[in-house]
């Protein structure tokens, strides 16, 4: 018989490369401020782009957590067992300084790097970025309450992971979380009915149910509560000082569309014993420095999912052949792979825009300060709701083989949706904008200041400042138009980053389909004569 079964016509694995070698990530980090780490950022990438490591997010997905609510012998113990490829992703994002070792380096850039290196090791595994997002948004929020900040940040900022329930001045590293949403309440926190009473003992003891707690075996987890004063912000630890468990019982995890590599969970909190962080009854105010800080990472998780779904979809078009000829050569293909290329890049560029402005705000620029306000909610918007469109096309671009889970499309498909849901779906992200636009003239005169610097260097991209200009000035139904007015301000923004740093024909193409209406509403329209070579040529890995 002739043999039916050679595989030909079919891409090799993707192999190994240096996730860093991307144009887009690298000129922001050097733009940013953070050239120093180089080095750094691309250690990181080196092995971001394994096999070996995208091998152990697929184990970790594979096998998701899974509760053991009691021991053998009947003893309460709320242990949460993760496949242990897990705990490896951990360890290094730790070791690499991808949680909160920034907040202890007081170098300039040091946030810009950490934000590049998280995007490079939330590529091949995007899970476990959770509690590492958590742990670097605390220290912030924390500093409201130096007592607790003197005991816990150091162990916050060590680069050791040091998993398990154990007393917290025991161990070697801390991981933090975040508790705040309930059943009844969602994002409207002040709905929350979790109690919190005073003590004799100088804390509080919390009781209530949080219906989303997002890696529930942290050390510590910031909470929302009702206290005397009303609704107040709260550190809870897993495990008190004297080495018993405080009062936190885990009631089920979640059933989750995607993220299943890190476990969330309900928790009830029985009489548990918290401390208060912040002022009380300004709850919202304190934690709200831990939203924005874990929204930046929103955007970043969002960008390196776009990235790593556009290596896969350009590496299959360019070692898969149909109608005599590459993928990756026919017209129509090309301009979807392009169009995708720039979406990717356009986020990446932004990205590190916001990480500059972060790290500029910590050593103390006040217009840095009001410009991330305004602009870390308008990425965040904009961003994460591109992504599931681009994971999908991305996929389609592999036809019935990304449809299949060991390309591992599903996964980043499956993925796509968590970061524009998490910390405030599309609606409340779009208010806030509308709330910061309103608390003041710094965030607006910031934000059309970073605008203004690209003004008059392209007629696109000047017709669509007039716009918004516009749209922001008619002040009648704004909540109602606020989706498509902070969509105008995302992409002003995109196009003014790309305008003044990226090259030529990249930001010609964003500002002619994105601000032109050359567009059409899926990826692969982009106008005529769009220099599909040099954009694709930056997109490959290793470029």
């Amino acid at each position: 018989m002739p043999p039916t079964h050679e595989v030909f016509n079919q891409a090799a694995p993707l192999g190994d490369h240096n996730a860093a070698d991307d144009p887009a990530l690298l000129e922001g980090v050097r733009r940013e401020g953070a050239a120093w780490a180089e080095s750094e950022v691309r250690e990181v990438g080196d092995a971001a782009g394994t096999e070996r490591v995208r091998s152990w997010g697929e184990a970790a997905n594979a096998y998701p957590p899974v509760l053991r609510t009691h021991d053998r012998y009947g003893h309460r113990i709320d242990e949460v067992d993760y496949q242990p490829a897990y705990h490896v992703l951990m360890d290094q994002a730790v070791e690499f300084g991808l949680h909160a070792a920034p907040w202890a380096d007081e170098r300039p850039g040091a946030h810009v790097a950490r934000a590049a290196k998280f995007y490079l090791w939330s590529q091949p595994e995007a899970g476990h970025g959770c509690p590492v997002s958590m742990t670097y948004a605390v220290v912030p929020a924390l500093r409201r309450a130096p007592e607790l900040a003197r005991r816990y940040e150091p162990l916050l900022t060590s680069r050791t992971y040091d998993f398990g329930l154990r007393a917290p001045h025991t161990k070697r590293g801390l991981i933090a979380g975040m508790s705040m949403t309930e059943k009844q309440g969602g994002s409207d926190v002040r709905a929350n009915t979790t109690r919190a009473v005073p003590s004799s003992s100088g804390h509080h003891l919390i009781t209530g149910h949080k219906w989303f707690t997002s890696a529930p075996m942290s050390d510590f987890f910031l909470t929302l509560a009702q206290a005397p004063e009303g609704l107040s912000c709260f550190l809870v630890p897993r495990v008190l000082e004297d080495g018993t468990r405080n009062r936190l019982h885990i009631q089920r995890l979640k059933d989750k569309l995607g993220n299943r590599s890190n476990a969330s969970a309900e928790l009830e909190y029985d009489g548990a014993v918290a401390h208060l962080v912040g002022e009380a009854g300004r709850g919202v105010a304190t934690i709200i420095e831990m939203v924005n800080s874990t929204r930046l990472d929103c955007v970043i998780g969002s960008a390196a999912g776009m990235r790593a779904a556009l290596t896969h979809a350009l590496h299959h078009a360019e070692h898969r052949s149909a109608f005599g000829s590459p993928l990756v050569e026919q017209p129509l293909m090309r301009n979807v792979l392009a169009d995708l290329a720039l979406e990717s890049e356009a986020a990446t560029a932004l990205m590190m825009r916001l990480a500059g402005a972060v790290d500029r705000s910590v050593h103390g620029d006040a217009s840095e300060t009001a410009f991330r306000r305004l602009a870390v909610a308008v990425g965040k918007f904009w961003v994460t709701k591109r992504q599931p469109a681009h994971a999908a096309e991305a996929l389609e671009c592999l036809g019935g083989n990304g449809y299949v889970e060991e390309s591992g499309m599903p996964r980043l498909f499956r993925d796509s949706p968590l970061n524009s849901i998490w910390e405030g779906s599309g609606n409340v992200a779009a208010l806030d904008v509308l709330r910061a636009l309103g608390r003041g003239p710094e965030a607006s005169e910031a934000f059309f200041a970073e605008l203004d610097a690209a003004r008059g260097v392209d007629d696109h991209y000047d017709t669509a400042l007039k716009r918004l200009e516009q749209v922001l000035g008619d002040p009648e139904d704004l909540q109602y138009r606020a989706r498509s007015v902070v969509e105008l301000m995302a992409l002003a923004l995109q196009a003014s980053v790309l305008l003044r740093h990226a090259p030529t024909p990249v930001a010609e193409a964003f500002t002619a389909s994105r601000l032109g209406g050359e567009w059409g509403h899926v990826f692969g329209t982009l106008p005529r004569g769009t220099d599909t070579d040099l954009i694709l040529d930056r997109a490959r890995p290793g470029a």
